[in-house]
């Protein structure tokens, strides 16, 4: 069973994709990597973000990057 990693819903938070089941905004993940944060720091802030789903969000996200990669290339 496929479990969704992702929502949008314009009832929460104006429709900006958090993290499914939460109300964490997916880019809140992505600012403290950013920063420098580690995968658990982040985690430990936001107890409701699972760490699959954590780790789902960057797995797409590599995922559309080598795709967009090997689309320039061609």
């Amino acid at each position: 069973m496929t479990r969704k990693i992702i929502d949008r819903n314009p009832e929460i938070l104006g429709g900006a994709p958090v993290f499914a089941g939460t109300r964490v905004p997916v880019r809140i993940l992505m600012e403290h990597l950013e920063a420098g944060d580690r995968l658990d720091d982040f985690l430990e802030q936001f107890p409701t973000v699972e760490r699959r789903q954590a780790i789902a969000v960057l797995q797409q996200a590599r995922e559309v990057l080598a795709l967009e990669q090997n689309e320039a290339a061609a």
